[in-house]
């Protein structure tokens, strides 16, 4: 098998106190196995010292001017994915969640060529860090939102933990969802037909800052989040190429 370029995105706001361990994590990996992989750091207008911590780390990283949220940080990665010609581009969190010793699963189906999006789940074994009760209610309901509107059953279907193919970061250089994209961005998937699998992995709580989720805020996020899926649906359902190259 050849081998593939892969980037390894991390979004990063206020996350000075996790995001040399998660960069250190990603370079150690790539030590142990055989993969062509760079880091890319996003720093999200952070406020704290994480541009300062990033610059000392053996990684590539775009520093943002205004803060996007994770939505536009990511969209900026997938941008720099695709103009310098990646494989493959996975998304780990900047908090320490996604350990990136189970890099090997999230990529194996993509190189197999069996999958063009692969999601981490934690609920399929449900081992590690299972997230609040409030949150996996938010995720069950998205679930069922995501199966009723495209017929893809994803159990998982906020996690930051995923992978795409070449098709995928074509898709997503054009557009990608602002603020929390990963549910709609499933809608998105489902309507552009690409196969979308999910692996089991085992996450921990993170490892450092604070989540700028709050009960008031979980709320506000499932409405919005919804009404913003609805509308993705119906303005790409009669062209999804509407949005989005569908490969290089």
């Amino acid at each position: 098998m050849p081998t593939e370029r892969i980037l390894v995105i991390v979004p990063c706001y206020n996350e000075q106190s996790a995001i040399a361990s998660v960069v250190n994590e990603i370079n150690q990996i790539r030590q142990l196995v055989d993969l062509e992989l760079d880091v890319l750091v996003v720093n999200d207008c952070s406020t704290d010292n994480s541009l300062q911590v990033i610059r000392e780390l053996a990684c590539i990283h775009l520093n943002l001017p205004v803060n996007l949220g994770i939505g536009g940080a990511m969209h900026a990665g997938y941008k720099y994915a695709f103009r310098h010609q990646y494989d493959i581009a996975v998304q780990i969190d900047g908090d320490g969640q996604h350990p990136a010793d189970e890099l090997v699963k999230i990529l194996e189906p993509i190189r197999a060529g069996r999958a063009d999006v692969v999601i981490g789940s934690r609920f399929l074994d449900n081992t590690g860090f299972q997230s609040t009760a409030l949150r996996r209610m938010g995720i069950n309901y998205f679930r069922w939102l995501n199966r009723l509107l495209v017929g893809q059953t994803i159990f998982d279907s906020t996690s930051g933990f995923r992978a795409f193919n070449r098709q995928t970061i074509g898709i997503v250089n054009d557009y990608y969802p602002d603020e929390y994209p990963e549910p709609e961005s499933i809608v998105q998937f489902g309507l552009h037909k690409l196969r979308i699998q999910e692996v089991p992995v085992t996450m921990r709580d993170r490892q450092g800052g604070v989540s700028s989720i709050t009960f008031t805020k979980s709320i506000y996020y499932m409405w919005k989040v919804t009404l913003s899926t609805l509308f993705a649906y119906i303005r790409l359902r009669n062209n999804p190429y509407r949005h989005g190259n569908p490969a290089y």
